[in-house]
């Protein structure tokens, strides 16, 4: 490894920890990840206290809050659902500077101007960022595993699922935040960056839930495989391998990603002198 990529990764690395960013984005991630299923058992036991109101409106809740507080596997879906998509605007939102901001403030000279090449520029930011919300991921989905099972009445919860369904929700975050760092660092606009990663990653996983798409390979549905995965028996190993594909697959769009953020950055010719970016 270069002098300058060492020096990059350093530079993203203090970034990251001195402006307490990485501590917000873990405490959002396995904040709402604890949070969301003592919510819902929370909820239930609200509704089963104020049963005798509900009578009286003429409505039986019983089956709606025996069908809540029953299962350990409905705790931790919605754990995942939460993860998966609030998680993810606060993270982008919070990585806007890592994602181009910087070069709109011209915090650092863009690669072409002082000697510092595309690569170390780009390469940190797609191990440091993906890599931390990933196993920010899969320690909130472990995290929430013990705590929806001590929430709920039945645990129907199999850990080789939970930890599968970790792993899932920790790339669904993972593809996001590559997508967020291309588009944010190829056009140095981030906040546009942010704005259409959120909407595609609130609006497309809901769309193809709606038309009935299955989820394996589909990177834009991860988090909907993984709350799947939480209702099943131990898993056949042809469903397995197509699990192992479809992340592979994930993976591979973001290595795409990375080299499309990679040729923008060579592609660019900036002045730092002026008072904006000319592509």
């Amino acid at each position: 490894m270069s002098i300058q990529t060492k020096a990059s990764f350093k530079k993203e690395f203090l970034a990251f920890f001195r402006t307490h960013t990485f501590l917000i984005i873990a405490c959002v991630i396995i904040g709402i990840s604890l949070f969301s299923p003592a919510l819902m058992a929370g909820m239930s036991a609200m509704m089963d206290a104020l049963s005798d109101v509900y009578d009286e409106m003429g409505l039986d809740v019983t089956g709606m809050t025996d069908f809540i507080s029953e299962s350990a596997a409905m705790g931790l879906v919605f754990s995942i659902d939460s993860v998966v998509g609030t998680s993810v605007i606060v993270v982008l939102l919070l990585l806007n500077r890592a994602a181009g901001g910087e070069q709109k403030k011209r915090a650092m000279i863009i690669p072409k101007s002082a000697g510092l090449r595309s690569f170390a520029y780009i390469f940190p930011k797609f191990v440091i960022y993906p890599l931390t919300v990933f196993i920010l991921a899969v320690i909130a989905i472990l995290a929430s595993w013990p705590l929806s099972i001590l929430l709920f009445n039945v645990n129907d919860l199999i850990f080789s699922n939970v930890l599968i369904a970790g792993v899932l929700a920790g790339v669904s975050l993972m593809f996001y935040v590559c997508c967020h760092l291309a588009l944010g660092t190829a056009t140095g606009k981030a906040g546009m960056s942010a704005a259409i990663c959120i909407s595609v990653s609130i609006l497309l996983p809901m769309v193809f839930a709606s038309v009935g798409t299955d989820y394996m390979f589909n990177p834009f549905a991860l988090g909907y495989l993984a709350s799947s995965i939480l209702h099943s028996n131990a898993l056949p190993q042809s469903e397995l391998l197509d699990i192992v594909f479809t992340i592979v697959f994930a993976l591979g769009i973001m290595l795409v990603t990375y080299f499309i953020a990679l040729f923008a950055q060579n592609a660019r010719k900036t002045d730092n002198t002026g008072e904006d970016l000319e592509l």
